[in-house]
């Protein structure tokens, strides 16, 4: 047997296709990935006959489960220059695809976490099906939703992005469509027809999937929509548990026991870096923050102990250091979120 390609692509029908191709990791990225589709995505740039992209995946476990944590993590517990290479290749991948050219289209076909929030979140279309499932699920390993998620959580509409960074709740497509975070949808046995008039109409992937779309049904978080607003409105974590508790319905204290099992440094490092991002003026300046940040947090305790439970030892259950909130100063947030020396900065692709 030869191990095939992590990832596949070619031109068809004036289509770039990007297929994810490391199916028993779901699609998981490593460094060698991300430079893969850099390359696909910049030979397609100025190729005529290439009229639009599309991302997707081989088999049916899902799209893409987000990065190689372990990798990661066992790089932070040195000196995390294999982390810091990756995530600076990965945010030059995200980047050039918010900044792409010509129209990018993601099937969203499956589970879609992290890593591949980061690679369908900038496409212009992003189809999600029936088997959709997302979440930004980082505080409960001790990270933080990097790979842009500062830049497109905090608009989202009103607090739901917030909730969704600190909760890492889980949606179904009905949620994803209604809240925008993905701009179709599309049931599974429609993906052919789509790919089938794509190839006819290459540089109109949103009218393509204008006329297929189907109605997901009725997206359960509308109900919530108010009590998020209300309730995770705060500039500190324990403004939030405070109005959680407060609230006292049966939702309020389900979220908020929750946040409890979360790291208490992650959660006070995503609410920052959501309100952060909220304010900054481009999507670049946004990933230039959170290279700084994620080259340091992976070296952290709570990083290392979220992945020993959760993907080394999957005991699910950290030990956090801090254990509470209070254990986590603003001192310390400040130094995670220092601007990085010039020749050290993340910068977008030349």
């Amino acid at each position: 047997m030869t191990d095939e390609a992590e990832i596949l692509t070619r031109v068809s029908s004036g289509v770039g296709i990007i297929t994810l191709n490391r199916p028993k990791a779901l699609h998981a990225l490593n460094k060698a990935m991300c430079q893969a589709m850099i390359d696909a995505l910049l030979a397609w740039r100025e190729d005529a006959a290439v009229k639009s992209v599309l991302i997707d995946h081989s088999g049916e476990r899902g799209f893409c489960a987000g990065g190689d944590i372990r990798m990661i993590a066992e790089s932070g517990a040195g000196d995390a220059s294999e982390a810091k290479a990756f995530f600076r290749l990965e945010y030059q991948l995200n980047h050039l695809l918010f900044d792409y050219p010509k129209p990018v289209t993601a099937l969203v076909d499956g589970i879609v976490m992290g890593g591949g929030v980061g690679i369908s979140e900038p496409a212009t279309v992003r189809i999600a099906t029936e088997r959709t499932t997302y979440a930004m699920p980082e505080t409960g390993i001790g990270l933080f939703p990097d790979v842009g998620g500062g830049w497109f959580l905090p608009r989202l509409p009103g607090q739901t992005g917030i909730w969704l960074a600190l909760t890492g709740a889980r949606l179904k497509a009905a949620d994803t469509v209604f809240l925008g975070i993905h701009t179709h949808y599309l049931p599974t046995d429609a993906l052919e027809a789509f790919r089938a008039i794509l190839s006819a109409d290459p540089a109109y992937p949103t009218d393509v999937a204008d006329g297929l779309e189907d109605d997901p049904g009725e997206a359960p978080i509308e109900a919530h929509l108010e009590a998020i607003d209300r309730l995770f409105a705060f500039d500190t974590v324990e403004e939030i548990f405070a109005a959680l508790a407060a609230d006292g319905s049966e939702w309020a204290l389900a979220q908020l026991a929750t946040l409890k099992t979360k790291s208490p440094q992650s959660l006070k490092v995503s609410l920052r870096q959501m309100r952060l991002g909220a304010k900054l003026d481009s999507f670049a300046d946004n990933m230039a923050m959170e290279f700084a940040l994620g080259g340091r947090v992976v070296s952290t305790h709570d990083f290392q102990e979220g992945v020993r439970a959760v993907i080394v030892d999957k005991d699910n259950a950290p030990k956090w250091s801090p254990a509470d909130l209070s254990g986590v100063t603003d001192a310390t947030l400040d130094a995670l979120f220092a601007p990085l020396p010039e020749d050290e900065a993340w910068a977008p692709l030349a």
